[in-house]
Protein backbone atom coordinates (compact mmCIF):
# COMPACT_ATOMS: atom_id res chain seq x y z
CA UNK A 1 0.00 0.00 0.00
CA UNK A 2 1.38 3.40 -0.95
CA UNK A 3 0.99 6.68 0.88
CA UNK A 4 -1.22 7.94 -1.98
CA UNK A 5 -4.00 5.48 -1.26
CA UNK A 6 -7.01 6.89 0.53
CA UNK A 7 -8.80 4.85 3.14
CA UNK A 8 -11.44 5.14 5.82
CA UNK A 9 -10.72 4.41 9.48
CA UNK A 10 -13.61 3.68 11.82
CA UNK A 11 -12.55 3.53 15.47
CA UNK A 12 -14.28 3.12 18.81
CA UNK A 13 -12.15 4.32 21.72
CA UNK A 14 -13.02 2.81 25.10
CA UNK A 15 -11.92 3.82 28.58
CA UNK A 16 -12.03 7.15 30.42
CA UNK A 17 -12.53 9.18 27.24
CA UNK A 18 -15.45 11.52 27.94
CA UNK A 19 -15.14 14.76 29.86
CA UNK A 20 -11.39 14.96 29.22
CA UNK A 21 -11.27 16.88 25.92
CA UNK A 22 -10.91 13.73 23.83
CA UNK A 23 -13.10 14.86 20.91
CA UNK A 24 -11.21 18.13 20.55
CA UNK A 25 -7.90 16.27 20.85
CA UNK A 26 -9.03 14.09 17.92
CA UNK A 27 -10.27 17.13 15.98
CA UNK A 28 -6.88 18.83 16.38
CA UNK A 29 -4.96 15.70 15.34
CA UNK A 30 -7.18 15.11 12.31
CA UNK A 31 -6.95 18.72 11.15
CA UNK A 32 -3.15 18.68 11.46
CA UNK A 33 -3.11 15.53 9.30
CA UNK A 34 -5.56 16.99 6.73
CA UNK A 35 -8.09 14.22 7.34
CA UNK A 36 -11.83 14.47 6.81
CA UNK A 37 -14.62 12.87 8.83
CA UNK A 38 -15.98 13.25 12.33
CA UNK A 39 -15.70 12.38 16.02
CA UNK A 40 -18.49 12.04 18.61
CA UNK A 41 -19.24 10.71 22.06
CA UNK A 42 -21.49 7.67 22.28
CA UNK A 43 -24.19 7.02 24.87
CA UNK A 44 -22.15 3.97 25.96
CA UNK A 45 -19.35 6.25 27.22
CA UNK A 46 -16.98 5.72 24.29
CA UNK A 47 -15.70 7.99 21.55
CA UNK A 48 -16.39 7.08 17.91
CA UNK A 49 -14.21 8.30 15.05
CA UNK A 50 -14.63 8.06 11.28
CA UNK A 51 -11.73 9.54 9.32
CA UNK A 52 -10.71 9.47 5.67
CA UNK A 53 -7.41 10.33 4.06
CA UNK A 54 -3.95 9.10 3.28
CA UNK A 55 -3.33 5.69 4.87
CA UNK A 56 -0.09 6.79 6.56
CA UNK A 57 -1.87 9.79 8.11
CA UNK A 58 -4.71 7.57 9.32
CA UNK A 59 -2.12 5.28 10.94
CA UNK A 60 -0.74 8.33 12.74
CA UNK A 61 -4.24 9.29 13.91
CA UNK A 62 -4.81 5.74 15.15
CA UNK A 63 -1.60 5.92 17.17
CA UNK A 64 -2.81 9.20 18.69
CA UNK A 65 -6.15 7.57 19.57
CA UNK A 66 -4.25 4.87 21.44
CA UNK A 67 -2.44 7.51 23.52
CA UNK A 68 -5.22 10.09 23.97
CA UNK A 69 -4.99 13.44 25.73
CA UNK A 70 -3.33 13.79 29.12
CA UNK A 71 -6.40 13.22 31.33
CA UNK A 72 -7.74 10.22 29.42
CA UNK A 73 -7.20 6.52 30.01
CA UNK A 74 -7.54 4.26 26.97
CA UNK A 75 -8.53 0.67 27.71
CA UNK A 76 -9.13 -0.40 24.11
CA UNK A 77 -9.34 0.93 20.55
CA UNK A 78 -11.41 -1.11 18.11
CA UNK A 79 -10.57 -0.18 14.52
CA UNK A 80 -11.76 -1.24 11.09
CA UNK A 81 -10.68 -0.15 7.63
CA UNK A 82 -12.33 0.20 4.24
CA UNK A 83 -11.80 2.26 1.07
CA UNK A 84 -12.55 5.96 1.42
CA UNK A 85 -15.96 7.06 0.19
CA UNK A 86 -15.09 10.73 -0.18
CA UNK A 87 -18.26 11.91 1.53
CA UNK A 88 -16.70 14.46 3.92
CA UNK A 89 -15.22 17.88 3.16
CA UNK A 90 -13.73 18.58 6.59
CA UNK A 91 -13.29 17.03 10.02
CA UNK A 92 -15.89 17.93 12.65
CA UNK A 93 -17.18 17.20 16.13
CA UNK A 94 -20.67 15.71 15.96
CA UNK A 95 -23.35 15.50 18.67
CA UNK A 96 -23.49 12.45 20.94
CA UNK A 97 -25.10 9.42 19.35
Amino acid sequence: MTDREYDRLHAIVEGHVQGVGFRYFVLNCAQQLNLTGWVRNTHEGNVEVVAEGNHADLDELLESLRKGPRLSFISRVRDSWEPARGEYRLFEVRPTH
